[in-house]
């Protein structure tokens, strides 16, 4: 069989491995030509590295880029969209567990990541995969008996996926990848692929009150339960509770913002009967996990101030639920890449959210200063280019008890390669500045 792996990052080296194992002939295609490969695969690098696959018996498409992209470098073969497959279709077919799925716009690796620790307390073996941890084609051999998989699912693998997870669970839904899909209805309909396909026996797991995540989860056949509203998991005079069961006060959360609760309560909604409502298990999970890398993040406390870095941050709603995350006075950083956002909301939430100041950077700064302005909030400066300035400039305008958020409500190209750069340069500068900072102390 000759198959097409298109992209060669991690989860195209895990397609190659896969398919290799099979006997497949392979042709790995990538734009860049630079590209390292293992011997004994051929290669279709460069800028016409997606034409020329009619006689290609499958191609394996990366998530980030679209099937049409596909089928318009191959006019000549109309019967090539049959023939068109992704590792996360391919990991749907074969896998021999129930599934549980991830979507929506903002929470997707907290809530999957919150999901699995919760499986585990109680004691299941549990596999998390698709957009955070592992390639799920990775671990498929190893998939066995009462084991469970758990996925995070991106509107780019669902957008022509033909299986749905036993356990589906829809976020937040707000506009986003914008950029990439032909509108709002598109990347609609793509969320709704994940639910398309469950039977009367699924579970479909919406947002209460979030009327785009309800219409998502609305298309399955099956169950379908609202988190934050019974019968679903909800805050309940500051405890988190479901079905009657008291899982913990809301203080003892590990993660911050009320964001994250309505994660936990994603979560226990999505494991409350597969872990048989073992309390004690739920409980332990959710008031021991205190968030992933890049999500509301805390770096340092330097001088009395604490500085959180929420790179991943990379929409103005998700920005406005970090600020809403904190009572504290407020320094953010805002901007990046234009991904064709609309911030006046964020502008509102910045005006009258407690932030004393806004550091703005990239190619979004003048869009974003401009909607700041026109809101009323003027204690601005922009043109940064640099995060070692902005961290610098943070120190000299804080007070002890301020709070430092880098929240983009952007994504990062242009200034950095990725969110997890940009992150990771901020808390490089700040653990930086606090070594200074102690220096001059001891002197």
């Amino acid at each position: 069989m000759k198959i097409a792996i298109i992209g060669y990052g991690v989860e195209g080296q895990a397609a190659v491995k896969y398919w290799a194992g099979q006997g497949a002939d392979i042709t790995i295609c990538d734009a860049n030509t630079e590209l390292k490969v293992p011997e004994g695969y051929k290669t279709q690098l460069g800028e016409a590295y997606l034409s020329k696959l009619g006689n290609m018996d499958l191609i394996v498409r990366t998530p980030g880029l679209r099937p049409d992209d596909i089928l318009a470098a191959n006019p000549m073969f109309p019967g090539l969209s049959g023939r068109i497959t992704s590792s996360t279709q391919e990991f749907f077919a074969q896998c021999p567990v129930p599934i549980i799925g991830v979507t929506g716009t903002k929470g997707k690796g907290t809530t999957s990541t919150l999901i699995a620790k919760i499986l585990e307390a109680a004691g299941r073996t549990v596999w998390l995969g698709g957009n955070i941890g592992r390639p799920p084609l990775e671990f498929l051999a190893e998939v066995t008996g009462n084991d469970i998989v758990v996925l995070e699912l991106s509107s780019f693998q669902l957008i022509d996926l033909n299986y749905s997870p036993e356990i589906g669970v829809c976020l937040m839904i707000a506009p986003e990848h914008q950029d990439w899909h032909t509108g709002m209805d598109e990347y609609m309909e793509a969320k709704s692929r994940m639910f398309a396909y469950q039977t009367g026996q699924g579970l479909a797991i919406y947002k209460a009150g979030d009327v785009r995540s309800k219409k998502i989860a609305s298309v399955s056949p099956g169950r379908k339960v609202a988190y934050g509203a019974a019968p679903g998991a909800l805050l309940e005079d500051g405890t988190v509770t479901i079905g009657g069961a008291k899982i913990c006060a809301a203080s003892e959360i590990g993660l911050v913002g009320p964001h994250n609760l309505e994660n936990v309560c994603a979560a226990i909604t999505a494991t409350w009967d597969l872990v048989e409502h073992n309390t004690a298990a739920v409980r332990r999970a959710v008031t021991t996990f205190a968030g992933l890398e890049h999500r509301l993040d805390l770096v340092a406390e330097v001088a009395g101030v604490k500085y959180y870095d929420d790179s991943f941050a990379t929409t103005p709603e998700t920005a406005m639920a970090a600020i809403n995350s904190f009572e504290e006075p407020k320094v953010v950083i805002l901007g990046g890449s234009d991904k064709g956002s609309k911030y006046g909301e964020l502008a509102q939430a910045v005006e009258h959210g407690g932030v004393t100041h806004a550091l703005l950077m990239g190619d979004t700064s003048s869009k974003i200063e401009q909607a700041l302005r026109r809101a009323g909030f003027t204690h601005l400066t922009t043109g940064f280019t640099d995060m070692r300035k902005i961290v610098e400039t943070c120190y000299h305008i804080t007070e002890p008890g301020d709070v430092v958020l880098l929240s983009p409500a952007c994504a990062s190209f242009g200034l950095f390669k990725n969110y997890k750069e940009r992150g990771d340069q901020f808390k490089a500068n700040v653990h930086e500045l606090a070594q200074r900072i102690q220096v001059k102390k001891e002197v």
